[in-house]
């Protein structure tokens, strides 16, 4: 039986402004009142921290206070390096300036990495990449990212870095954009402590099979963390995980089972309109069945129609475990 683990995005239980709702879609909320929120979730043993705290002036130590009194621990700390000082990019900002700055502020997420004892800082450079045709030279663009992460990674070797890419949104084009293009980045770089953050929703937005993005990773040993959720593959609407694609979420976790990737579940989930107490144990519940589905799984058939291609077989057996798990 799975003893599987269940994470969250602190920013789950937060709420949400966009460029239609600029007032927010519920009143405003601190990293404290998030956090209390989150250990109203059944099942949820970690959350991922956005640094600097949101909602107030915080210590570190009133950050644990609050996490301690909900029994949760923290897997990754988040920097902010996708706000609007950095909206020309982070690692890759035509002022070197900004560039510092940005390095300076995930030097102090390692810090807080340190106190929270977490499993690694969460790289999401958002806002590094391009927009137009000849907006940028593409190769001081790339070097830039690669000597900006690699640094950190070199003065920090006790921690893991993770980069979690994406295709687009907020640029058009995100320097980090595929498994296969940060793979080959971190390759690069070079260094054992660099590694790679899958969301399944932004492998569906960029045309991907998680599970063969999971297994790619997982071979060259680089798959340090994951997040779930769901969404319509035209964009990243960080919808309720298993919600649409429930198969193909279910044969991504086949990937972290079958490997042994004994990693933390993490909701990467956006609930603007919906109780994100509730949202969130809604999408747990889906994992606890997948995992049951998981346990219930005729692997030898699996693989035996899998070596024949055969994929209606394939199909009927994995349908069979993952929704008689239900």
């Amino acid at each position: 039986m799975s003893t599987q683990r269940f994470g969250a995005g602190i920013w789950h239980f937060a709420t949400y402004v966009d460029r239609y709702a600029t007032d927010g879609y519920g009143e405003p909320r601190s990293v404290i009142e998030a956090i209390d929120l989150a250990g109203k979730v059944r099942d949820l043993s970690v959350v991922d921290i956005n640094y600097p705290f949101f909602g107030g002036d915080f210590t570190n130590e009133e950050i644990k206070a609050a996490l301690d009194r909900n029994k949760l621990g923290v897997i990754g700390v988040t920097p902010e390096i996708y706000t609007r000082e950095f909206r020309k990019g982070a690692f890759t900002n035509p002022d070197p300036g900004i560039r510092r700055r940005a390095h300076k502020l995930i030097s102090e997420a390692c810090d807080v990495v340190r106190f929270f004892k977490a499993d690694y800082v969460k790289l999401w450079p958002g806002q590094d990449g391009w927009d137009y045709p000849f907006q940028v030279d593409h190769g001081a663009l790339w070097k830039h990212s690669l000597d900006g992460v690699g640094q950190l990674a070199s003065e920090n070797p006790d921690l893991k870095f993770v980069i979690e890419y994406k295709p687009r949104e907020p640029r058009v084009h995100m320097s980090f954009d595929s498994l296969s293009r940060t793979l080959l980045g971190i390759e690069k770089i070079g260094l054992p402590n660099v590694g790679i953050l899958l969301d399944f929703g932004h492998a569906l937005f960029g045309g991907e099979s998680a599970a063969d993005s999971a297994q790619m990773a997982i071979d060259y040993g680089r798959l340090f963390g994951m997040d779930v959720n769901d969404n319509f593959r035209s964009w990243d609407d960080d919808l309720v995980a298993g919600s649409l694609h429930p198969i193909e979420l279910f044969e991504f976790f086949y990937v972290l089972r079958k490997n042994k990737w004994a990693g933390v579940w993490q909701l990467d989930q956006f609930p603007f309109r919906e109780d994100s107490v509730e949202t969130a144990n809604h999408a747990i519940d889906f994992l606890k069945a997948a995992a049951r589905g998981l346990d219930a799984l005729d692997i030898d058939a699996l693989k035996e129609a899998q070596a024949r291609h055969d994929a209606i077989g394939a199909l009927k057996i994995a349908q069979k475990a993952l929704f008689g798990a239900f």
